[in-house]
């Protein structure tokens, strides 16, 4: 039975969805200004697991994923470069569905651009208008987080310190991990020469918070099961979708919320100053494959840091090599048969569902069933125990993706 870490109430819960048999899951997709490195798509991949193993447990799973192409930083990144913001925007998301093939990765059911969703956008403003929840301010709208009693739970923020006088924040993001106290955007209304759509409630865009509230109304009629995101949407984000949509529906927007942390390179957050951005394609070129650094970035537990450097996905790159060189040998021994030892199918799968239940401790499900793995003498293997261990595995690498 699978317990995992809910950042909604800060503790490890059996997973039990809204449905004993479907998972809808949402994930916070691409910002798509710029290209993904390895730090984001250590996170996509996290979320991947999680939606392989929820199917390998048999569960029936709908996921959504977003790409975010419009909001104020593809603006300025179109502006800074020269180019058309629909054009850079189809670019990147052009890069990452290659980087997604490459790394093995399911497209997930709705993959929609924040762009798709505008009409749901302005149908939340209005409903947030009725309610006073929401208010227009020299033509843009607000959203008052003191509106919404739950606000800040999921990052559990101490709302002693909200300030007693108004306080606005008309940009989509801001830079470090802090809060902004007071409103924040939902409509960018006074903007001239960017991208934007005459609406019902006038000329505008919608804001970064309000678009993955848009989708999630679009495809998903009930509570999800779970939301996922980097730890970094902990910050003035997942409040702020949570508390819009839980404002204009009468249920939970979600049953369980999971984040993956940070991936930094040499013990340092990635940045372009530092010159120590890496993407898919850099890892390629320095003559890993993509399993190898799938299972790198997989490799880990989740809501621990993870630190890359050359010698740590050397040693990852070996320990998958050699794991898969041993299932080469297992292979061999299959032949023509058809019996399988069903004894030795369960054990594969039971050595490895017995740490990834715990908190999906994909480093801890990975040792022990190389530990049991490379115990074994390929030479020795009767047939149907080879085809045995093999079934197993198939269906483990089901979650993996790296073993065969």
């Amino acid at each position: 039975m699978l317990r995992i870490f809910n950042s909604l109430g800060k503790k490890i819960e059996t997973f039990s969805p809204p449905s004993p048999e479907r998972a809808d899951i949402f994930t916070c997709g691409p910002s798509v200004y710029q290209r993904s490195h390895i730090g984001n798509f250590r996170t996509f991949l996290f979320e991947d697991v999680f939606i392989r193993y929820l199917e390998f447990m048999g569960f029936s799973v709908k996921r959504g994923m977003n790409f975010t192409d419009i909001e104020d930083k593809a603006f300025e990144e179109a502006k800074k470069r020269k180019r058309n913001v629909g054009d850079l925007t189809e670019e990147n998301i052009q890069h990452f569905l290659q980087d997604m093939k490459r790394l093995k990765m399911k497209i997930p059911d709705y993959l929609p651009k924040a762009s798709d969703a505008i009409d749901e956008a302005v149908e939340i403003i209005k409903e947030l208008l009725q309610r006073n929840i929401a208010y227009w301010h020299q033509g843009n709208v607000y959203f008052d987080p003191l509106k919404y009693s739950r606000f800040g739970e999921l990052y559990g923020l101490d709302m002693s310190r909200w300030p007693k006088r108004r306080k606005r924040f008309h940009k989509d993001t801001y830079p470090g991990m802090r809060w902004n106290l007071g409103d924040f955007i939902l409509w960018h209304g006074n903007k001239e020469g960017d991208l934007l759509w005459d609406t019902p409630i006038g000329r505008g865009r919608p804001s970064w918070n309000l678009q993955d509230s848009s989708l999630i109304l679009k495809h998903y009629p009930g509570t999800l099961t779970a939301y996922c995101g980097g730890i970094d949407n902990l910050f003035r984000h997942h409040d702020y979708t949570r508390a819009i949509l839980e404002s204009i529906r009468p249920y939970p927007m979600a049953k369980f919320w999971l984040h993956c942390h940070h991936l930094l390179v040499e013990g340092k957050k990635m940045s372009k100053s530092r010159g120590n951005v890496y993407y898919i394609e850099d890892l390629l070129r320095d003559g890993y494959t993509a399993d190898e650094i799938r299972f790198f970035l997989i490799y880990g537990h989740y809501r621990k840091k993870l630190d890359y450097t050359k010698e740590k996905m050397d040693l990852a790159a070996k320990k998958i090599r050699e794991l898969k060189k041993k299932i080469k040998g297992i292979k061999r021994r299959t032949g023509q048969g058809t019996e399988v030892d069903l004894e030795m199918y369960q054990r594969v799968k039971e050595t490895f569902t017995r740490e990834m239940d715990q908190d999906l401790d994909v480093e801890r499900a990975f040792d022990q069933l190389s530990d049991f793995i490379g115990a074994i003498e390929p030479k020795t293997l009767k047939l149907k125990t080879a085809l045995g261990l093999i079934k197993g595995l198939r269906e483990v690498d089901g979650v993996l993706k790296v073993l065969f």
